[in-house]
Protein backbone atom coordinates (compact mmCIF):
# COMPACT_ATOMS: atom_id res chain seq x y z
CA UNK A 1 0.00 0.00 0.00
CA UNK A 2 1.49 3.40 -0.80
CA UNK A 3 2.33 5.98 1.88
CA UNK A 4 -0.81 8.52 0.61
CA UNK A 5 -3.25 5.62 0.96
CA UNK A 6 -2.21 4.39 3.97
CA UNK A 7 -2.41 8.14 5.42
CA UNK A 8 -5.81 8.45 4.04
CA UNK A 9 -7.01 5.29 6.02
CA UNK A 10 -5.56 6.47 9.14
CA UNK A 11 -7.51 9.83 8.32
CA UNK A 12 -10.55 7.83 7.66
CA UNK A 13 -10.67 5.55 10.63
CA UNK A 14 -9.64 8.78 13.13
CA UNK A 15 -12.70 10.66 11.55
CA UNK A 16 -15.06 7.50 12.69
CA UNK A 17 -13.48 7.12 15.94
CA UNK A 18 -14.27 11.18 16.12
CA UNK A 19 -17.40 10.89 15.14
CA UNK A 20 -18.58 8.26 16.98
CA UNK A 21 -17.07 9.81 20.76
CA UNK A 22 -19.61 12.93 19.61
CA UNK A 23 -22.66 12.30 22.23
CA UNK A 24 -26.00 11.64 20.23
CA UNK A 25 -27.75 14.84 21.43
CA UNK A 26 -25.09 17.49 19.98
CA UNK A 27 -26.83 18.79 17.63
CA UNK A 28 -29.93 19.66 20.37
CA UNK A 29 -27.93 21.51 22.56
CA UNK A 30 -26.48 24.00 19.88
CA UNK A 31 -30.11 24.32 18.47
CA UNK A 32 -31.13 27.85 20.05
CA UNK A 33 -33.33 30.56 20.10
CA UNK A 34 -32.21 34.22 19.16
CA UNK A 35 -33.44 35.82 21.87
CA UNK A 36 -31.02 36.91 24.81
CA UNK A 37 -33.13 35.22 27.58
CA UNK A 38 -36.22 32.50 27.03
CA UNK A 39 -38.21 29.58 28.77
CA UNK A 40 -40.56 27.36 28.15
CA UNK A 41 -42.89 25.92 30.87
CA UNK A 42 -45.98 23.54 31.23
CA UNK A 43 -48.72 24.75 32.70
CA UNK A 44 -50.08 22.06 34.79
CA UNK A 45 -46.71 21.32 36.64
CA UNK A 46 -44.83 24.38 35.85
CA UNK A 47 -41.58 22.36 34.56
CA UNK A 48 -39.33 23.95 32.75
CA UNK A 49 -38.70 22.01 29.01
CA UNK A 50 -36.40 24.72 27.67
CA UNK A 51 -33.99 27.40 29.05
CA UNK A 52 -31.71 30.04 28.32
CA UNK A 53 -30.36 32.69 30.90
CA UNK A 54 -34.08 32.74 32.25
CA UNK A 55 -33.66 33.90 35.70
CA UNK A 56 -31.43 37.05 34.66
CA UNK A 57 -33.19 40.06 35.81
CA UNK A 58 -34.47 42.63 32.41
CA UNK A 59 -36.56 45.06 31.15
CA UNK A 60 -39.76 43.49 30.16
CA UNK A 61 -41.50 46.20 28.48
CA UNK A 62 -45.25 45.90 27.67
CA UNK A 63 -45.14 42.34 29.21
CA UNK A 64 -45.86 43.81 32.36
CA UNK A 65 -49.28 44.84 31.57
CA UNK A 66 -50.34 40.78 32.36
CA UNK A 67 -49.58 41.77 35.77
CA UNK A 68 -51.77 44.63 35.22
CA UNK A 69 -54.60 42.93 33.78
CA UNK A 70 -55.00 39.68 36.41
CA UNK A 71 -55.20 42.41 39.30
CA UNK A 72 -57.49 44.44 37.47
CA UNK A 73 -59.79 41.19 36.91
CA UNK A 74 -59.35 40.07 40.35
CA UNK A 75 -60.36 43.04 42.05
CA UNK A 76 -64.16 42.08 40.72
CA UNK A 77 -64.79 45.31 39.58
CA UNK A 78 -64.90 44.75 35.65
CA UNK A 79 -68.44 46.07 35.44
CA UNK A 80 -67.46 49.61 37.11
CA UNK A 81 -67.30 52.10 35.10
CA UNK A 82 -64.06 54.51 34.86
CA UNK A 83 -63.42 57.93 34.68
CA UNK A 84 -60.24 58.56 32.76
CA UNK A 85 -58.17 60.83 34.14
CA UNK A 86 -55.38 64.02 32.81
CA UNK A 87 -52.36 61.53 33.57
CA UNK A 88 -53.80 58.62 31.77
CA UNK A 89 -54.50 60.71 28.77
CA UNK A 90 -50.82 61.85 29.29
CA UNK A 91 -49.30 57.88 28.94
CA UNK A 92 -46.44 57.45 26.31
CA UNK A 93 -46.31 55.04 23.79
CA UNK A 94 -49.15 52.82 22.51
CA UNK A 95 -52.20 54.10 23.36
CA UNK A 96 -56.54 53.59 23.04
CA UNK A 97 -56.53 57.51 22.12
CA UNK A 98 -58.96 57.76 25.79
CA UNK A 99 -60.28 61.19 26.50
CA UNK A 100 -59.99 63.07 29.02
CA UNK A 101 -62.96 62.89 31.83
CA UNK A 102 -64.30 59.95 29.50
CA UNK A 103 -66.04 57.27 31.17
CA UNK A 104 -65.44 53.97 30.14
CA UNK A 105 -66.11 50.22 31.63
CA UNK A 106 -63.31 48.54 33.72
CA UNK A 107 -63.47 45.55 31.39
CA UNK A 108 -63.24 47.39 27.97
CA UNK A 109 -60.39 48.69 29.47
CA UNK A 110 -58.70 45.62 30.01
CA UNK A 111 -59.14 44.23 26.87
CA UNK A 112 -57.39 47.50 25.56
CA UNK A 113 -54.76 46.96 27.51
CA UNK A 114 -54.05 43.20 26.23
CA UNK A 115 -54.95 43.26 22.87
CA UNK A 116 -53.65 47.26 21.80
CA UNK A 117 -51.40 47.25 24.88
CA UNK A 118 -52.34 50.53 25.72
CA UNK A 119 -50.45 52.57 28.20
CA UNK A 120 -53.12 54.96 28.76
CA UNK A 121 -55.36 52.34 30.01
CA UNK A 122 -53.03 51.02 32.07
CA UNK A 123 -52.65 54.10 34.00
CA UNK A 124 -56.78 54.29 34.11
CA UNK A 125 -56.72 50.76 35.46
CA UNK A 126 -54.37 51.85 38.16
CA UNK A 127 -55.51 54.61 39.40
CA UNK A 128 -59.11 53.13 39.39
CA UNK A 129 -58.02 49.64 41.03
CA UNK A 130 -55.35 50.82 43.39
CA UNK A 131 -56.73 54.15 44.33
CA UNK A 132 -53.40 55.92 42.59
CA UNK A 133 -50.74 54.86 40.52
CA UNK A 134 -48.46 54.23 43.78
CA UNK A 135 -50.95 52.20 45.18
CA UNK A 136 -51.57 49.86 42.46
CA UNK A 137 -47.51 49.64 42.03
CA UNK A 138 -47.73 48.11 45.71
CA UNK A 139 -50.34 45.57 44.64
CA UNK A 140 -48.48 44.34 41.53
CA UNK A 141 -45.24 44.30 44.10
CA UNK A 142 -47.35 42.44 46.65
CA UNK A 143 -48.79 40.05 44.29
CA UNK A 144 -44.87 38.63 42.69
CA UNK A 145 -44.09 38.15 46.34
CA UNK A 146 -47.04 35.74 46.70
CA UNK A 147 -46.08 34.05 43.66
CA UNK A 148 -42.69 33.35 44.05
CA UNK A 149 -41.15 36.73 41.34
CA UNK A 150 -37.65 36.87 43.28
CA UNK A 151 -35.88 38.73 40.47
CA UNK A 152 -38.94 40.94 39.66
CA UNK A 153 -39.55 44.09 40.87
CA UNK A 154 -42.51 46.60 39.25
CA UNK A 155 -42.33 50.45 38.91
CA UNK A 156 -44.99 51.04 36.67
CA UNK A 157 -47.97 49.55 35.34
CA UNK A 158 -47.10 49.45 31.92
CA UNK A 159 -43.76 48.79 31.47
CA UNK A 160 -41.94 51.99 29.91
CA UNK A 161 -38.39 53.01 30.72
CA UNK A 162 -39.21 55.53 33.21
CA UNK A 163 -38.07 53.98 35.86
CA UNK A 164 -34.55 52.47 36.60
CA UNK A 165 -36.17 49.55 39.14
CA UNK A 166 -38.82 47.93 36.72
CA UNK A 167 -37.62 44.63 35.59
CA UNK A 168 -38.32 40.90 35.60
CA UNK A 169 -37.17 37.28 34.34
CA UNK A 170 -38.17 35.30 31.88
CA UNK A 171 -38.78 32.81 34.11
CA UNK A 172 -40.97 35.05 36.86
CA UNK A 173 -43.14 36.33 34.04
CA UNK A 174 -43.78 32.23 32.86
CA UNK A 175 -44.43 32.09 36.46
CA UNK A 176 -47.24 35.15 36.24
CA UNK A 177 -48.72 33.84 33.35
CA UNK A 178 -49.06 30.23 34.70
CA UNK A 179 -51.01 31.56 37.13
CA UNK A 180 -53.13 34.25 35.40
CA UNK A 181 -53.83 31.19 32.97
CA UNK A 182 -55.82 29.75 36.06
CA UNK A 183 -58.34 32.61 35.77
CA UNK A 184 -61.11 31.62 33.42
CA UNK A 185 -61.58 35.55 32.12
CA UNK A 186 -57.82 36.30 31.54
CA UNK A 187 -57.29 33.14 29.57
CA UNK A 188 -60.43 34.39 27.44
CA UNK A 189 -59.06 38.33 27.45
CA UNK A 190 -55.77 36.97 26.44
CA UNK A 191 -56.82 34.86 23.71
CA UNK A 192 -59.32 37.03 22.24
CA UNK A 193 -58.64 37.93 18.81
CA UNK A 194 -60.97 41.27 18.11
CA UNK A 195 -62.87 42.79 20.39
CA UNK A 196 -65.28 45.63 20.10
CA UNK A 197 -65.98 47.89 23.18
CA UNK A 198 -69.48 49.68 22.82
CA UNK A 199 -69.93 52.69 24.29
CA UNK A 200 -70.58 53.80 28.12
CA UNK A 201 -74.00 55.62 29.06
CA UNK A 202 -73.53 58.99 27.81
CA UNK A 203 -70.40 58.42 25.42
CA UNK A 204 -71.26 58.43 21.63
CA UNK A 205 -67.97 56.02 19.98
CA UNK A 206 -67.53 52.75 19.41
CA UNK A 207 -64.32 51.06 19.93
CA UNK A 208 -62.87 47.52 17.95
CA UNK A 209 -59.71 46.45 18.51
CA UNK A 210 -57.76 43.77 16.77
CA UNK A 211 -55.03 41.79 18.95
CA UNK A 212 -51.42 42.85 17.71
CA UNK A 213 -50.12 39.51 18.91
CA UNK A 214 -49.68 37.20 15.79
CA UNK A 215 -49.17 34.18 16.70
CA UNK A 216 -52.72 34.07 18.16
CA UNK A 217 -54.39 36.23 15.88
CA UNK A 218 -53.48 32.99 13.21
CA UNK A 219 -49.29 32.82 12.76
CA UNK A 220 -49.73 29.69 15.16
CA UNK A 221 -52.60 27.33 15.14
CA UNK A 222 -51.75 25.68 18.59
CA UNK A 223 -51.62 29.35 20.06
CA UNK A 224 -54.26 30.26 23.00
CA UNK A 225 -53.25 34.02 24.39
CA UNK A 226 -49.88 35.94 24.98
CA UNK A 227 -48.89 39.41 25.45
CA UNK A 228 -46.50 41.20 23.23
CA UNK A 229 -44.11 43.80 24.55
CA UNK A 230 -41.46 46.56 23.24
CA UNK A 231 -39.36 49.47 23.96
CA UNK A 232 -35.66 50.88 23.16
CA UNK A 233 -34.06 49.78 26.01
CA UNK A 234 -35.86 46.68 26.49
CA UNK A 235 -36.41 45.57 23.16
CA UNK A 236 -38.74 42.67 21.89
CA UNK A 237 -40.59 40.83 24.63
CA UNK A 238 -42.99 38.48 23.94
CA UNK A 239 -45.24 35.96 26.04
CA UNK A 240 -47.46 33.10 24.34
CA UNK A 241 -49.13 30.28 25.63
CA UNK A 242 -49.93 27.31 23.24
CA UNK A 243 -51.94 23.88 23.48
CA UNK A 244 -51.96 20.46 21.63
CA UNK A 245 -53.35 17.69 22.41
CA UNK A 246 -53.51 18.10 26.34
CA UNK A 247 -50.16 19.62 26.55
CA UNK A 248 -50.52 23.36 28.02
CA UNK A 249 -46.81 25.48 27.59
CA UNK A 250 -45.69 29.19 27.89
CA UNK A 251 -43.43 30.43 26.44
CA UNK A 252 -41.54 33.52 27.26
CA UNK A 253 -38.60 35.48 25.50
CA UNK A 254 -36.88 38.59 26.33
CA UNK A 255 -35.19 40.69 23.98
CA UNK A 256 -35.67 38.50 21.11
CA UNK A 257 -35.40 40.04 17.38
CA UNK A 258 -36.70 36.94 15.53
CA UNK A 259 -39.33 36.31 18.60
CA UNK A 260 -42.21 34.69 16.76
CA UNK A 261 -39.83 32.11 15.02
CA UNK A 262 -38.48 31.13 18.34
CA UNK A 263 -41.84 30.46 20.21
CA UNK A 264 -42.75 29.00 17.50
CA UNK A 265 -39.74 27.17 17.66
CA UNK A 266 -40.46 25.91 21.35
CA UNK A 267 -43.82 24.90 21.43
CA UNK A 268 -43.17 22.45 18.22
CA UNK A 269 -40.50 20.79 19.87
CA UNK A 270 -42.26 20.46 23.20
CA UNK A 271 -45.41 19.36 21.09
CA UNK A 272 -43.10 16.54 19.34
CA UNK A 273 -40.76 15.86 22.93
CA UNK A 274 -43.00 15.55 25.51
CA UNK A 275 -46.83 14.39 26.80
CA UNK A 276 -48.71 14.82 29.35
CA UNK A 277 -49.42 11.85 31.15
CA UNK A 278 -51.56 11.28 33.70
CA UNK A 279 -49.50 9.23 37.07
CA UNK A 280 -52.53 8.91 39.56
CA UNK A 281 -56.69 10.49 39.50
CA UNK A 282 -57.66 12.09 42.71
CA UNK A 283 -59.57 10.36 45.22
CA UNK A 284 -59.04 7.17 46.73
CA UNK A 285 -55.00 5.33 46.47
CA UNK A 286 -55.54 1.69 45.28
CA UNK A 287 -52.91 -0.94 46.56
CA UNK A 288 -52.49 0.91 50.10
CA UNK A 289 -50.47 -2.10 52.19
CA UNK A 290 -51.08 -0.83 55.57
CA UNK A 291 -54.34 -2.59 56.75
CA UNK A 292 -55.18 0.86 59.06
CA UNK A 293 -55.16 2.84 55.50
CA UNK A 294 -56.65 0.74 53.00
CA UNK A 295 -59.68 2.40 51.40
CA UNK A 296 -59.09 5.48 53.90
CA UNK A 297 -56.35 7.69 52.02
CA UNK A 298 -56.56 9.82 49.04
CA UNK A 299 -55.49 12.46 46.43
CA UNK A 300 -56.97 15.97 46.62
CA UNK A 301 -56.08 16.72 42.99
CA UNK A 302 -54.66 14.45 39.85
CA UNK A 303 -51.20 13.83 39.14
CA UNK A 304 -49.99 14.78 35.68
CA UNK A 305 -46.62 15.60 34.33
CA UNK A 306 -45.15 16.67 31.13
CA UNK A 307 -42.43 13.97 30.28
CA UNK A 308 -40.74 12.67 26.78
CA UNK A 309 -41.09 8.75 26.33
CA UNK A 310 -38.12 7.89 27.81
CA UNK A 311 -38.71 9.84 30.94
CA UNK A 312 -41.91 7.81 31.28
CA UNK A 313 -40.39 4.28 31.34
CA UNK A 314 -37.70 5.47 34.41
CA UNK A 315 -40.93 6.64 36.68
CA UNK A 316 -40.74 5.35 40.14
CA UNK A 317 -44.06 6.13 42.71
CA UNK A 318 -43.30 6.59 46.17
CA UNK A 319 -46.04 6.39 48.63
CA UNK A 320 -44.69 7.56 52.29
CA UNK A 321 -47.42 6.98 55.46
CA UNK A 322 -46.86 7.81 58.77
CA UNK A 323 -47.02 4.75 61.55
CA UNK A 324 -50.24 4.24 62.88
CA UNK A 325 -50.11 5.92 66.47
CA UNK A 326 -52.55 3.93 69.23
CA UNK A 327 -54.46 6.47 69.89
CA UNK A 328 -55.57 6.43 66.24
CA UNK A 329 -58.42 3.56 67.36
CA UNK A 330 -60.46 6.49 67.65
CA UNK A 331 -60.35 8.17 63.88
CA UNK A 332 -61.37 11.57 65.50
CA UNK A 333 -57.63 11.57 66.59
CA UNK A 334 -55.78 11.24 63.17
CA UNK A 335 -54.97 13.80 61.71
CA UNK A 336 -56.19 15.70 57.94
CA UNK A 337 -52.49 14.45 56.11
CA UNK A 338 -51.06 11.35 56.82
CA UNK A 339 -48.26 10.78 54.19
CA UNK A 340 -47.02 11.97 51.07
CA UNK A 341 -47.48 11.02 47.28
CA UNK A 342 -43.98 11.27 45.08
CA UNK A 343 -43.20 10.97 41.87
CA UNK A 344 -39.96 10.56 41.03
CA UNK A 345 -38.27 10.77 37.33
CA UNK A 346 -34.88 9.33 37.11
CA UNK A 347 -33.95 9.27 41.08
CA UNK A 348 -35.23 13.25 41.04
CA UNK A 349 -38.54 13.73 43.07
CA UNK A 350 -40.55 15.91 40.75
CA UNK A 351 -44.19 15.99 42.20
CA UNK A 352 -44.85 15.75 46.40
CA UNK A 353 -48.16 15.88 47.37
CA UNK A 354 -49.93 15.33 50.69
CA UNK A 355 -52.12 11.81 51.20
CA UNK A 356 -55.64 12.92 53.42
CA UNK A 357 -57.19 10.59 55.83
CA UNK A 358 -60.96 10.19 55.32
CA UNK A 359 -62.60 9.21 58.24
CA UNK A 360 -65.74 7.11 58.37
CA UNK A 361 -67.94 9.84 59.25
CA UNK A 362 -67.09 11.60 55.87
CA UNK A 363 -67.55 9.01 53.73
CA UNK A 364 -70.71 8.64 54.89
CA UNK A 365 -72.29 11.64 52.92
CA UNK A 366 -74.36 11.64 50.05
CA UNK A 367 -77.88 10.67 49.84
CA UNK A 368 -78.15 8.36 52.21
CA UNK A 369 -76.68 10.38 54.29
CA UNK A 370 -79.30 13.25 53.34
CA UNK A 371 -82.21 10.80 53.33
CA UNK A 372 -81.23 9.36 57.24
CA UNK A 373 -81.07 13.89 58.49
CA UNK A 374 -83.97 13.97 57.08
CA UNK A 375 -85.75 10.98 58.40
CA UNK A 376 -84.42 12.31 62.00
CA UNK A 377 -85.91 15.85 61.66
CA UNK A 378 -89.30 14.57 60.48
CA UNK A 379 -89.12 12.35 64.05
CA UNK A 380 -88.19 15.35 65.73
CA UNK A 381 -85.02 14.04 66.40
CA UNK A 382 -82.48 16.88 65.06
CA UNK A 383 -83.10 20.70 65.91
CA UNK A 384 -82.43 23.79 63.60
Amino acid sequence: MSLKRKMFSIALVSLLIFSICIPQNVHAEQVGVSARNAVLIEQESGRIIYEKDAHDKQRIASITKVMTAILAIESGKLDEIVKVSDKAVRAEGSSLYLKPGEKIKLEHLVYGLMLRSGNDSAVAIAEHVGGSLEGFVFMMNEKAAELGMTNTEFANPHGLDDHENHYSSAYDMALLTRYAMENDKFKEVAGTKVYRAPAAPGESWDRSWTNKHRLVTGMYQYATGGKTGYTKRAKRTLITTASKEGLDVIAVTLNGPDDWKDHIYMFNRAFVDYKLYEIAEKGEIDNVKDDFYKGKVSLSRDIKFPMTKKERENVRIKVTLETPKKDWKDEGNVPEVVGEYTLIVHDEAVVETPIYFERKQEKEGGFWSIFKDIFFIMAGKITW
